[in-house]
């Protein structure tokens, strides 16, 4: 199950990017691929507690 959740992330962040036309995938890319793929108040949350890890991770 979570790893069909991480599948679609990744497919939808995919398809994110090549729309743009960006080379890569960004944490915008996913935060959006979220939002879509993840219901409601579950979106929200995990965008909350991604956020908080990427600015803990990088330390600022």
């Amino acid at each position: 199950f979570i790893n069909d959740i991480f599948e679609k992330l990744a497919q939808e962040s995919s398809r994110l990017a090549r729309y743009n036309k960006k080379p890569t995938i960004t944490s915008r890319e996913i935060q959006t691929a979220v939002r879509l793929v993840l219901p409601g108040e579950l979106a929200k949350h995990a965008v909350s507690e991604g956020t908080k890890a990427v600015t803990k991770f990088t330390g600022s």
